[in-house]
């Protein structure tokens, strides 16, 4: 299940960004999810671990991917992890989604993340409830993050 902490969480990768770049494997990529995920929000195609094609710069290697997909991967690939997943667009909310159905990770948000789907389930690691639509998920941000600014 996706698990979601709002807020500060003590043992949080903040800068996944430089994680990404210290820490991925080519194996990553390996998984039909990576490329899914690749093609889905960047709109780029998965050639293999060193060699992706962007429409808008040619090709490229993982490092060049847009941070949300470099989060996603590290969710994925890293899963007794923490990282944050504001870092990422709303483009990547069906996919943290998708990832929490497979195996059960836990992410930060710093703020109101759009779902697209109109149910779902995530779990509110601030105090435990399960959310089932953004009507629910905007209520527990209101409870945790600081939205008027």
């Amino acid at each position: 299940m996706l698990s979601i902490h709002l807020g500060d969480y003590p043992r949080s990768i903040y800068d996944t960004e430089t994680y990404f770049r210290n820490s991925y494997l080519d194996s990553w990529f390996e998984d039909p999810m990576a490329a899914q995920m690749i093609k889905g929000v960047d709109g780029s195609e998965l050639i293999g671990p060193h060699n992706i094609i962007s429409k808008q710069l040619g090709s490229i290697t993982p490092l060049e991917l847009s941070g949300g997909v470099k989060t996603l991967l590290l969710v994925r690939n890293l899963p007794n992890m923490v990282f944050n997943a504001s870092t990422c667009g709303d483009n990547c909310a069906r996919w943290l989604l998708k990832i929490g159905k497979e195996q059960d990770v836990l992410v930060t948000l710093y703020h109101i993340m759009k779902f697209p789907w109109r149910h779902f389930e995530i779990r509110i690691n601030n105090d435990g409830r399960i959310v089932r639509n953004m009507q629910e998920f905007v209520g527990a941000t209101n409870d945790f993050l600081d939205v008027d600014e």
